[in-house]
């Protein structure tokens, strides 16, 4: 059993090792480092506020199946939001009734039905600068990819795509300076009121005018026999909306970045494209593009050893279960031939990811897709990729072909 400790063996707090601006870009030696010295460290966050950050295999699947101790309400993150981000920060049992409304629409069924409208949006966008050699990835396809799918999904205008990315940056990574905690709440604050105010006239229109959209099956949903109320509804669409804006364009960046720099794993998938799902999943793991989800502890526990108490904040540290030796073998290399790999890249439990077949799809496709046509690439010379930390996106990710 490990000991309680309070950080890491040469005095730093987990939260300082693990919140290095540098980690997003190469984070496997914190991971090992505070699976390690700290697995569960428990010490002080940013506000002064008891935090805990927990990094191995076995406890982290423990905390994410186990919401009665480790909630994901809202007090576990302010995102300047105006009502609960449906399901997300509803815990069990009230969770249930809104997966049951909600994975009908995320069904593997309807993702098969998907597919094609997807892998025209690849090929459309691919056509837009194959001939020129050379793209950037995360600008020109990364994020238009998943942006696109999600509009057409909501029937929502493709001209609104700029100020829904706008939105989420500004509530991701708002651009403000590092430590500046109050500019940062006072962006995602605005944003709220300007999702919140969006939402409630697309509702309020496909209400009126019903189409085939999601929008209009959510706006007209019932739960319990009842229809939603407005702080449903728009919790329903502020959740989706930043679910399907960035998520998917990290993995993208992620699994191209790591594509482009491996060859040998890039020729894999040419050589059989039927690699593309196993290598979606290996990416998802290896790379995890979401390093961590956060809680907020509801009650008293002891996790591996360590005293954890109610309303501690948490860190359940996602990228580091992913390459956790004790649940994978080379657990940090990229292995397209692993039999099993129960990675969290999209959590577990009640609270997994609700769009994760969705996520699968536009990610499956994009990598049959771009390697059919653009099978020899490589990072531009020259370029150092800078990735975000929480959500590893790149900024820039200038590709080159012949």
């Amino acid at each position: 059993m490990t000991t309680y400790d309070t950080g890491t063996s040469d005095g730093n707090s987990g939260e300082s090792v693990l919140f290095d601006p540098s980690v997003a870009n190469d984070p496997h030696a914190a991971y090992a480092r505070l699976r390690s010295e700290c697995p569960v460290s428990r010490g002080r966050g940013w506000n002064g506020h008891p935090h805990v950050i927990v990094s191995r295999y076995e406890d982290v699947i423990w905390a994410l199946k186990h919401p009665d101790v480790f909630s994901s309400a809202p007090e576990a993150v302010d995102i300047g939001q105006e009502q609960k981000l449906i399901p997300l920060q509803v815990d069990p049992p009230d969770h249930a009734k809104y997966r049951r409304l909600l994975d009908p629409e995320f069904a593997p069924k309807r993702m098969v039905e998907l597919e094609p409208s997807v892998r025209v949006l690849v090929n459309e966008l691919i056509d837009g600068f194959v001939d020129r050699g050379a793209c950037d990835f995360h600008e020109e396809f990364a994020t238009p990819l998943p942006s696109g799918v999600f509009l057409a999904l909501m029937g929502l205008p493709m001209s609104d795509l700029p100020m829904f990315l706008r939105w989420r940056d500004d509530t991701v990574r708002p651009d403000v300076l590092p430590d500046d905690f109050e500019a940062a709440a006072a962006v995602r604050e605005r944003v709220g009121h300007e999702v919140t105010q969006y939402f409630d006239e697309m509702v309020a229109e496909v209400r009126k005018n019903p189409q085939e959209t999601l929008l209009t099956r959510i706006a007209h949903a019932q739960v319990e026999d009842r229809p939603l109320t407005r702080e449903e509804t728009l919790g329903i669409c502020h959740l989706l909306m930043l679910g399907g804006l960035d998520t998917v364009t990290a993995t993208l960046d992620c699994a191209l970045a790591y594509l482009a720099a491996h060859p040998d794993r890039r020729q894999a998938i040419m050589d059989d494209p039927s690699l593309a799902s196993v290598a979606v999943e290996e990416l998802l793991r290896q790379q995890s593009p979401v390093m961590m989800v956060v809680r907020v502890v509801k009650e008293d526990c002891e996790l591996a050893g360590v005293p954890v108490m109610a309303d501690d904040h948490a860190t359940i540290l996602i990228g580091a279960a992913n390459s956790d030796g004790a649940e994978f073998s080379d657990a940090e290399g990229v292995d397209f031939a692993r039999e099993t790999n129960r990675h969290l890249a999209f959590g577990a439990g009640p609270h997994r990811c609700l769009g994760s077949n969705l996520a699968r799809a536009e990610l499956r496709v994009a990598l049959e897709e771009w390697h059919r046509r653009i099978p020899e690439y490589r990072i531009a010379d020259g370029a150092e990729l800078t990735y975000s930390l929480g959500i590893r996106q790149t900024a820039q990710l200038p590709l080159v072909w012949s």
